[in-house]
């Protein structure tokens, strides 16, 4: 199928890494391996802060889809429209129109709905979102905390499951060389969720202070200086902070690290997780949000109560002083990688979904 992929939070074409662009890739890429072909047809972003900054964008939202109308009255026009991510701040004020117009059936991928925001000043945007989940053909969540959430809030949606993934080539390139004792995270230096993880983080692992471990940081952002300042109280031979680096470096990195360590407050998923795991890396992460989708408890990883930061100290500990274990879970995380998660198996899932779904036609 000619498929019209459309990332109102965030464009795959976007300059800035992060989970959220690195998904939408890993979705076109999965599309096109499955035989369909793919084209990013706006790269126009609706994300906005407040309620007031989302009316403003309704003038421009206006143009954008007049520009998606004109542009298929000389080009072929597309058989589906696949929206990745719409929520209540990045709704998609473009496919319902034009799926309705072109009857072509409409799909969704990581949709959500909180029911919560509607007190907030968000129900006129959130009910644009909920009425694209009605009439998708299928929307497609990755946990199973989010398909419960749709299902909830919308007993008729049309709902399937693609456990999240991750393009395994350069992990299976990479044979491991773990240094047991050096921790290993990767991550944006942002504010919010990304900053909270950092700071627990740091109080964790002053709580085993006396372990001898070593903490290499990959990753960068805005808040840098904010981040290294959490670090600063440990001496500076114990933090390596290797910056930005591309993927074919981060595989090399992480093949080198012993124990993933990032609490995860707030995650979706968190593909950098099953990055590390495809590297032959045990996590130590929170139970929280999404992350279970992406960690076997007590087989690829340690999972620890939400919140609790002398749990989550614990969890390193033990990993650093059972080796046995460590390597156990880290050899198990990377087979359930490797296995389960790349993106050949995702490829076919998702296609499957399509033709079970999206083949039957506009969801009216």
């Amino acid at each position: 199928m000619r498929v019209a992929f459309y990332a109102p939070m965030k464009s795959p074409n976007h300059p800035v890494p992060s989970g959220d662009r690195l998904m939408a890739r890993l979705l076109i890429r999965a599309l096109e391996m499955a035989g369909h072909e793919v084209e990013v047809v706006s790269e126009f972003r609706t994300h906005a802060a407040t309620p007031e900054a989302a009316a403003d964008l309704e003038p421009a939202i206006g143009a954008e889809l007049q520009r998606l109308r004109q542009k298929w009255t000389s080009t072929p026009r597309p058989e589906l429209w696949f929206c990745y991510h719409p929520y209540y701040k990045s709704p998609d004020p473009f496919g319902p129109v034009i799926s309705a117009e072109f009857a072509i059936p409409y799909v969704t991928a990581e949709a959500s709905y909180a029911a919560k925001r509607d007190s907030t000043g968000w129900a006129g945007v959130q009910k644009r979102v909920g009425e694209a989940i009605l009439q998708a053909a299928v929307s497609i969540s990755f946990t199973e905390r989010d398909q419960a959430g749709l299902s909830a809030a919308f007993p008729q949606a049309r709902l399937a499951g693609l456990k999240p993934f991750i393009d395994t080539a350069l992990f299976e390139r990479v044979s491991p060389a773990p240094d047991p004792l050096r921790l290993m995270t990767v991550a944006m230096m942002r504010a919010g969720d990304k900053m909270a993880s950092y700071a627990m983080l740091a109080k964790a692992l002053r709580l085993i202070e006396d372990r001898p471990w070593t903490l290499a940081v990959i990753g960068d952002g805005p808040m840098r200086h904010e981040v290294e300042a959490l670090f600063s109280a440990f001496p500076a031979r114990r933090i390596e902070w290797l910056g930005e680096r591309d993927a074919a470096e981060i595989a090399g990195l992480l093949g080198r690290g012993g124990i993933y360590v990032w609490p995860g407050c707030g995650e979706a998923y968190g593909l950098a997780y099953l990055e590390a795991q495809a590297a032959g890396l045990p996590v130590v992460a929170q139970e929280t949000a999404g992350v279970p989708a992406v960690v076997e408890a007590g087989v690829t990883g340690l999972l620890t109560p939400d919140g609790d930061v002398a749990a989550y100290a614990a969890a390193v500990a033990a990993l650093l002083d059972d080796g046995e274990r460590r390597d156990a879970m880290g050899q198990a995380a990377r087979r359930f990688v490797l296995g389960q998660r790349s993106l050949a198996m995702a490829a076919e899932r998702l296609d499957g979904i399509l033709r079970a779904n999206a083949a039957t036609g506009v969801r009216r």
